[in-house]
């Protein structure tokens, strides 16, 4: 029975960046995952799920040999980020005021997905098993036995859970979660505009939820609506035609005139697992955390669990003590995350005017803050 060092199970962006950073450490590495991304093709339409790739995390994925093969693929950096509530109380953030070439870039998950694979498939001490799944996991004194769907059978001593928000590898831990429902759905709207290639992303605050925009390559877009689980299945419930009607008509000027290309919607939740590591099992990304995605800090924190687990393991060793330094910094930093979105959405969804008036000078007076708005942006950046 062969013996690895780290077994990663689930190969999407997180499980592949901590396979990549793990073997570019000379460690013997597993990866486990049911589903190989297709290949790109540039004619292929833009897929629905993409993510806000810092620059934090795009020096992330330059170290881990990624970033030139997600570029050459499709990105769309964006310079500028604004939200507000009323259109008169804007915050504003450049890149120029970080001295950045841009924030980072829009990215589909799948092209970030095929530049870790790219990496992974030239590293000899990566093991990929696809289609395969984790069935169970026995902890032996230094190291933990695995068993796949196939009825392969491995050994690791370290087997980190990557594999989302529902993970298998948590369960079997026995790591518990603290978790809740937001009662509210997320519809993603890949959309065609009137307009060039955009370099601003926005977001605007209603009572119902808020309502944003990502630009993607060319004159296309992604369009974010946040509202109850009822009027999202009615907005789906419409065509093409109707709903980009819909959007035009609920949505800020700033957007345009659009055409629907495709459409699809999930619910808000959020977990916290109430530890990061159980008996050499381990968690990262979105097994270890959900977030509301209200500033598309999802996969960005992943990556940052990545990078804290690997710096910890490279100067500690595959020991507890790498695993109890992992959990230290990265949950407090990720309850931190959580919870300040959390205030955020909650107080942007209040119209008891008071509060409204309140938010609105808040924002106004960012705009005007100076180093306290370049702090801000340095963190939501990952700086």
């Amino acid at each position: 029975m062969k013996k690895f060092d780290i077994a990663v199970i689930g190969g999407g962006m997180v499980g592949a960046a901590v396979a990549v950073g793990f073997a570019k450490q000379g460690k013997e590495v597993l990866v486990v995952e049911h589903h190989q991304p297709e290949a790109y093709d540039s004619n292929q339409p833009m897929d629905l799920r993409v993510s806000a790739i810092s620059q934090s995390s795009v020096n992330f994925l330059e170290e881990l040999g990624a970033w030139n093969a997600i570029e050459s693929t499709r990105v769309c950096p964006y310079k500028r980020l604004e939200t507000w509530d009323m259109p008169e109380c804007r915050t504003r953030f450049h890149s120029d005021e970080l001295n950045l070439e841009q924030l980072g870039f829009i990215v589909e998950n799948r092209m970030v997905q095929l530049g870790l694979w790219d990496v992974m498939a030239r590293l000899s001490n990566i093991t990929l098993k696809y289609p395969d799944t984790l069935e169970a996991i026995e902890d032996n004194l230094d190291s933990r036995l695995l068993r796949l769907a196939s009825g392969e059978e491995y050994q690791a001593t370290w087997v980190i859970g990557a594999d989302g928000a529902n993970s298998k590898v948590r369960d079997i831990a026995q790591i518990g979660v603290t978790a809740w429902d937001y009662r509210q759905h997320c519809m993603l709207v890949n959309v065609a505009t009137d307009k060039p290639q955009q370099d601003i992303t926005w977001q605007q605050f209603t009572p119902s939820g808020p309502r944003s925009f990502l630009p993607l390559p060319g004159h296309q877009g992604s369009v974010v609506w946040y509202d109850s689980p009822q009027k999202i299945r009615s907005l789906l419930a419409m065509n093409h035609t109707q709903l980009a009607t819909t959007i035009m008509d609920e949505f800020p000027a700033e957007l345009g005139k659009i055409t629907v290309e495709q459409a699809g919607a999930f619910p808000l939740t959020r977990r916290h697992a109430q530890c990061y590591h159980q008996k050499g099992c381990v968690l990262v990304g979105d097994a270890a955390h959900t977030i509301n995605p209200l500033a598309g800090q999802g996969v960005n924190l992943g990556f940052k669990d990545v990078k804290a687990l690997l710096e910890q393991s490279d100067s500690l060793g595959l020991t507890k003590q790498a695993l109890e330094q992992y959990q230290s910094i990265r949950k407090r930093d990720n309850l931190l995350m959580q919870t300040g979105m959390d205030v955020f959405y909650k107080v942007f969804k209040d119209t008891f005017p008071p509060i409204a008036f309140a938010r609105n000078a808040a924002l106004k007076l960012a705009e005007h803050s100076g180093p306290i708005k370049q702090q801000v942006l340095r963190y939501a950046l990952g700086l």
